[in-house]
């Protein structure tokens, strides 16, 4: 879709407040089209106030629409974590189910406003443009998509920061370019995603990204700090004790996290257009709230419940990062997680320091499969040892034919 193709449309753009955002915006209406701003509220940490966006937006002359999507992105939150869906390099993809979250959030607000074209600031060479794409055709078929930055008029027109820049001076609309980002951030309630920049060079450190939601685990504190986590059916209920809400416990989660220096994680992903790319992510509630369930998850699945889930999580973290949260094959995954999860309650006590996290106790976990007397290796009541005989001679029925047959490699 092409800036001409627009005319007698109303387009819906998603802003930031950021300079991609007020040029596009005002080129649009520079070219007498209908455009009404749209911003979702995720909770992102690096924004003091999510209300500056209005502000921000307000010299370009579109309306600008906040729309609070942090309970939503709460939930989405805790189905990842529910489901362990951690991707390439095992890091959480907190971009990838924001972009979820976000588009079906803004699409509503924007078919109340009779928008029929959504506009994204997504680059041509990254993953977002393929879900906002998806993710807008999959929950309105009828919207069209425009993306700016796959524009030859608008890429030729502006083709680095400087000509943006000089081109809202003409409207003598605010632009700060400034020295150049040593790399760039998305950040929002589940955690921050680092690239680009400086960070494409994998001779460059990750420790040159500066945490938003903590420290690193060398800054972190030189005491140990314990916190207790209450799960039911995999869900988080209780944090130290407390009842939580899903955004309440994100909330804290992080706060208790980061500052100890968790979920600070350094990636070469596989980008759905096929290229790689190199990331810096931090999500310190993710990660111990994960850590906690799956302290609950060994001790109620058995071994191919276990692989079981494994496998879907595997998959429903392929599905979020290609865009794809939302179909069918998804929602089945996750009635899955659902499934397996049924039984995981659980009191989990876990030790954060400096980066790590150290198992303390679980109690209160009545579906739990382990016996400690059948595991013992002392004398017990448990497992009598004399009855492994048995399963040890139909084990070796199979080994003996084999070796007979040849077989098996190596010295004898």
């Amino acid at each position: 879709m092409k800036l001409a193709d627009l005319e007698h449309k109303t387009v819906g753009m998603c802003v930031s407040g950021g300079l991609d955002s007020k040029t596009v915006t005002k080129r649009l209406m520079e070219a007498g089209i209908d455009v009404i701003c749209f911003s979702a509220d995720l909770a992102q940490p690096d924004e003091d106030d999510i209300q500056n966006v209005i502000k921000k937006m307000a010299p370009c002359g579109a309306e600008t629409v906040l729309v609070d999507l942090k309970e939503e992105m709460a939930e989405a939150c805790f189905s990842v974590i529910k489901a362990s869906a951690t991707y390439d390099g095992g890091y959480w993809n907190t971009t990838g189910i924001a972009r979820a979250v976000c588009v079906q959030g803004l699409i509503k607000a924007m078919k109340a406003r009779g928008v029929n074209v959504l506009a994204h600031g997504a680059t041509g060479r990254g993953n977002d443009q393929m879900r906002f794409e998806r993710y807008t055709r999959s929950l309105a078929p009828e919207m069209e998509v425009y993306a700016p930055w796959r524009d030859p008029e608008l890429l030729k027109e502006f083709p680095g920061r400087t000509e943006m820049a000089d081109y809202l001076a003409e409207f003598q609309i605010p632009a700060v370019v400034g020295m150049k980002k040593r790399y760039s951030t998305d950040a929002n309630l589940a955690g921050l995603s680092h690239e680009a920049e400086d960070l494409e060079q994998l001779e460059t450190s990750m420790l040159i990204v500066d945490p938003t939601m903590g420290v690193w685990p060398q800054d972190a504190p030189d005491t140990l700090e314990n916190i207790t986590l209450s799960y039911r059916h995999g869900r988080i209920v209780e944090i130290n004790g407390d009842a939580v809400t899903p955004f309440e416990a994100m909330c804290l989660a992080n706060d208790i996290a980061g500052r100890n220096g968790i979920g600070m994680r350094n990636a070469l992903e596989n980008r759905i257009i096929g290229t790689k790319s190199r990331g810096v992510y931090e999500a310190p509630g993710m990660e111990v709230l994960n850590q906690g369930l799956q302290q609950v998850l060994q001790a109620t699945l058995d071994r191919r419940g276990s692989a079981l889930y494994q496998s879907l999580s595997l998959m429903i973290s392929d599905q979020i990062y290609d865009g794809r949260f939302f179909d069918v094959s998804t929602k089945a995954a996750l009635l899955a997680i659902d499934k397996l999860t049924e039984d995981a309650d659980g009191l989990v006590s876990l030790g954060l320091y400096k980066g790590n996290v150290f198992f303390n106790s679980m109690q209160d976990v009545p579906a739990s499969l382990y016996n400690e007397e059948d595991s013992s290796m002392e004398a017990s009541d448990g497992l009598n040892p004399e009855s492994s005989q048995g399963y040890a001679d139909i084990l070796s029925v199979e080994a003996v034919a084999l070796a007979r047959a040849g077989q098996f490699e190596g010295d004898s």
